[in-house]
């Protein structure tokens, strides 16, 4: 036999393998409900109430850039991309912790933006510059509140913690996410948009999800829902299509003529 006909043998870690693809898929669909969810909800909840003001000395003292605009609304989000599809290659107990701990800590972020509202005072943008103009845009797609913790922060900074020491992620991804962890907890202070407080309270919440997350029961309910979602996906998708077989002309006659037999006298 030609050796070249026999199929590639599948690794369990193979990047390409469709289960962990459709594992990835529903993953990150839940991640951009739980990104959402949480923001336009407690904005709801918290309109007409109180919000608190977390800026310091510091933040007065931090330049305003708006070229970093770049980095807290363009280059994260496609960073974050890819390092999601990165982690749900990994085998299901590590992606299932990283996965929940996200979950989690958004759960979390919603009790502070609902129990504990915040905002934050804004510059005037009077210049025509590229940069003045994606400040506006940015400025006028999202309000100056839900700031504590820095949602922003909390993801990037997961982002590293969930890789971190891990061998199975070349060491390029493990240094590219702190330097993303590092360079989105900056823009988030030099766009205006978060103050240190949040920062510090973003960071500390994504280290405390991903400890919790360690647990068998946080992740073990993570993994359920998982696991119900995809046989559920699954029995869809494998389910074969349901083609009706022809007629047998045969039996098509006995049963004709029997039919004809209980009817006529």
């Amino acid at each position: 036999m030609n050796r070249r006909s026999l199929p590639t043998e599948q690794k369990p870690g193979d990047r390409r393998n469709p289960e962990k693809e459709r594992f990835f898929r529903i993953a990150f669909t839940i991640t951009l409900a739980s990104n959402q969810i949480p923001f336009q909800l407690a904005r709801i909840l918290t309109r007409g109430k109180y919000h608190h003001h977390l800026s310091l000395p510091f933040d007065a003292a931090v330049p305003f850039l708006p070229w970093t605009f770049i980095v807290y609304f363009c280059g994260c989000f496609i960073f974050w991309f890819f390092l999601y599809h990165r982690v749900a290659m990994l085998p299901r107990q590590k992606a299932d912790r990283f996965f929940s701990a996200n979950l989690l800590g958004k759960g979390i972020c919603f009790l502070f933006f609902v129990l504990f509202p915040t905002e934050m005072a804004r510059p005037e943008l009077n210049g025509s510059g590229f940069w003045d103009m994606c400040m506006r845009f940015l400025y006028t797609v999202d309000e100056p509140n839900n700031l504590f913790p820095s949602l922003h922060c909390f993801i990037a900074w997961l982002c590293w913690a969930g890789i971190r020491g891990n061998r199975e992620v070349s060491a390029w991804w493990r240094f590219s996410a702190l330097l993303m962890a590092f360079a989105v907890c900056v823009s988030t202070l030099t766009t205006r948009q978060h103050v240190l407080a949040d920062v510090a309270g973003g960071v500390t919440l994504s280290e405390l999800s991903w400890l919790l997350a360690g647990s068998d029961r946080i992740r073990g309910c993570y993994s359920s829902l998982m696991d119900g979602i995809l046989s559920g996906t699954g029995r869809e998708q494998d389910a074969p299509a349901m083609k009706k077989k022809p007629d047998d002309p045969v039996r098509k006659k006995k049963n004709t003529a029997g039919s004809y037999h209980g009817v006529l006298p």
